[in-house]
């Protein structure tokens, strides 16, 4: 990726519109490159509050991260990714992954490196207008299939959420990015720079995102990380090859959770466990957590939800205080 180190906001989808348009054009004025907003189970779709964004921005690169493949059918996956670069004009990035969660809601998540490169696969054949169909083992267009308007791209950059080797390589032969979301590790960058590495995905690019809190009060900002962390690292935190967490505190971590006790759940990660899964602590201290990811082989960190004890105010002291250190 050349070198490139951007530097990115996601937003959980649980907000007013006018929020949204405050937060996008707050992070627009900092001189963010990336806006994305995540598509967890049961909070809003993605797609409404990147709509505003498109509206409140000229410039900032938006996407969802990510759309899933078991929920959205790829005709359907086509037109959002379609309808926000027509309203950013050119500015949509497309972010794929298998999810989690689905059990809750009884959707099975079988043969999930197929569904997602298939699902591009059609995804690029209606956004170029070819009618000529797609037979794959999990999706089909018959011939002569097309979408009944033109797209202002005939192709949008693929960003591909994963933490495992196999999909990886698999994402290296058609994804820009690939994305590890939950995590602030930078042996998990070395990981995944390694992994694409070695797929020949070379030009695709590793981001590193998780849940972020800023502060010029950095205990304070850091026992809310602990709380706002404990729901990812619930499920994150045995899908690292780079760690070792003790299976009894992350049983007990994972019971709290269930159970929404976050405050108690938080209570048990240590400041070790919590640097490998959010960025938090001061200004100059999240600044050094990132800079760690990139020179570990990360093109881009997204700082996650919540930023700060208010959105605004983390947005707001990452763009004035920690983007400046990292540029």
């Amino acid at each position: 990726m050349n070198g490139e180190r951007l530097v990115g906001i996601g937003l959980q989808s649980d907000k007013s519109a006018d929020e949204y348009a405050e937060l996008a054009e707050l992070a627009e004025r900092h001189g963010f490159d990336v806006l994305s907003v995540f598509g967890d189970l049961m909070y809003q779709p993605p797609i409404f509050p990147l709509l505003v964004a498109a509206r409140h921005t000229r410039r900032i690169r938006l996407g969802a991260a990510c759309l899933n493949p078991f929920t959205l059918h790829p005709v359907e996956v086509a037109g959002q990714v379609a309808a926000l670069d027509l309203a950013s004009h050119g500015r949509a990035y497309l972010g794929l992954a298998r999810g989690t969660w689905l059990q809750q809601v009884g959707v099975p998540q079988a043969r999930p490196l197929r569904r997602i490169a298939e699902t591009v696969q059609v995804v690029r054949r209606l956004l170029a207008g070819d009618g000529e169909g797609f037979q794959g083992r999990e999706f089909s267009i018959e011939p002569g299939t097309t979408l009944r308007y033109t797209p202002v791209r005939p192709d949008v950059p693929v960003l591909v959420g994963t933490w495992g080797q196999q999909t990886a390589r698999v994402a290296a032969a058609f994804a820009s990015e690939v994305k590890v979301g939950g995590s602030a590790n930078p042996a998990m960058a070395k990981t995944m720079r390694a992994w694409l590495d070695e797929a020949g995905g070379h030009e695709t690019g590793v981001v590193l995102g998780a849940v972020t809190v800023v502060d010029t009060d950095g205990e304070l900002a850091r026992r809310m990380a602990r709380t706002e962390v404990a729901m990812y690292l619930a499920v994150v935190a045995a899908l690292d090859p780079t760690v070792e967490v003790d299976p009894e505190l992350l049983a007990r971590i994972q019971d709290h959770v269930a159970r929404r006790e976050d405050d108690a759940a938080g209570a048990l990660i240590g400041d070790d466990l919590l640097d490998l899964f959010a960025f938090s602590g001061t200004p100059e201290q999240v600044a050094a957590q990132a800079a760690a990811v990139f020179d570990a082989g990360a093109s881009r960190v997204e700082f996650g939800t919540p930023h700060g004890l208010t959105p605004y105010q983390g947005i707001d002291l990452l763009g004035r205080r920690v983007l400046p250190l990292l540029r």
